[in-house]
């Protein structure tokens, strides 16, 4: 899935939600609403933060891990999409920015080129025709 299917599909399951928002409250959550909504789960994401460490039990741990970074994902594409930012330049911008400064950080080396991380989690691989397939499939 690429960075415009995401995002399709979060502003897919926002419309679910404003519509049930709709029906139980008579309007849509607002943009401060999404925003505490988002708080919460960062608040999730940590308690699973420390569940990783040890501090706390959990069942199926990485599971909610990655349950939880993707609600923040679709809070972060939402709330972007609710204040109109190109989410996609942006963070190729930000990332530029980053890049640049830490280049100039006094008494760091940074590699002249940034090699692309992988996730070790991925359940895909890509072929070199750029098709994306399930592994064994």
């Amino acid at each position: 899935m690429d960075f415009q299917e995401m995002q399709q599909q979060a502003r897919a399951v926002r419309s679910l939600y404003s519509a049930m928002e709709k029906q139980r409250y008579g309007r849509e959550w607002s943009h401060e609403e999404l925003m505490l909504g988002f708080m919460g789960n960062v608040g999730d994401l940590a308690k699973l933060v420390q569940g990783k460490a040890g501090v706390r039990q959990w069942d199926e741990l990485d599971v909610a891990v990655a349950h939880e970074l993707a609600d923040c994902l679709w809070s972060v594409l939402s709330l972007a999409d609710a204040y109109g930012v190109d989410l996609e330049i942006a963070f190729s911008q930000t990332m530029e920015a980053i890049t640049k400064d830490l280049s100039r950080a006094r008494g760091f080396n940074a590699p002249s080129v940034v090699p692309p991380v992988v996730p070790h989690w991925t359940s895909k691989t890509t072929n070199r025709g750029g098709d994306s397939t399930a592994e064994g499939s």
